[in-house]
């Protein structure tokens, strides 16, 4: 795996992404929904390239929420996104567009998530990353003392093979109720497609 390829999937993913589209064409099913993918200083990690992460519905009028950190790097010749938590993720909400609040962050003071962890393929023929949670695994997580349990999953690569076509993020993270296997939240109808609308230049 080479390290080129690594900084290809860094480089979609860093900007912020919009589902307009999707939501007016069908919003019965649809929140219009932003996110954006913040990168962080490479020394964060020491390697690879991390991402502060959150999305916003765009008309509920509320703040951003799902705070998280996302890993991406080479794990044994495999391509690997590692999500991590944060002690509190409310104070850095709206820190992905005023990314200077994001300075204070330190590996230390991330929560590791070890079952939040997603494998990446690259499939050549429709130049698409695909990441997924090993095996049939749920990433669980917990807050004030409640464990959530999500399945997770996105693929990310251009709308079209026309040049210059956009990045397409599509991304189907639902909560899942480990007893029975039925969805809690999340996309019903399949995944958010959230059009890249702006970049962010990767650190050097």
């Amino acid at each position: 795996m080479s390290e080129a390829l690594l900084h290809q999937l860094a480089t979609h993913m860093a900007g912020e992404f919009d589902n307009r589209q999707q939501s007016l064409a069908d919003p019965t099913w649809y929140l219009h929904l932003r996110l954006w993918q913040r990168p962080l200083p490479r020394a964060l990690f020491g390697e690879g390239y991390s991402f502060f992460i959150e999305q916003i519905s765009v008309i509920s009028g509320k703040p951003p929420y799902r705070q998280r950190i996302l890993h991406i790097t080479q794990r044994n010749d495999q391509l690997w996104g590692q999500y991590y938590g944060l002690p509190d993720s409310v104070a850095y909400s709206g820190a992905a567009t005023q990314p200077d609040r994001l300075a204070s962050l330190t590996r230390e003071s991330l929560i590791d998530l070890p079952t939040c962890g997603l494998a990446i393929e690259y499939q050549p023929a429709s130049q698409t990353f695909s990441a997924r949670l090993p095996g049939d695994s749920l990433c669980s997580f917990t807050v004030n003392g409640t464990t959530s349990y999500v399945r997770l999953k996105f693929d990310l690569g251009p709308e079209s093979p026309a040049p210059n076509s956009p990045m397409v993020l599509h991304m189907e993270d639902r909560g899942v109720d480990p007893d029975t296997g039925k969805p809690t939240w999340g996309p019903l109808m399949g995944p958010f497609q959230l059009v890249k609308q702006s970049a962010f230049a990767l650190p050097g």
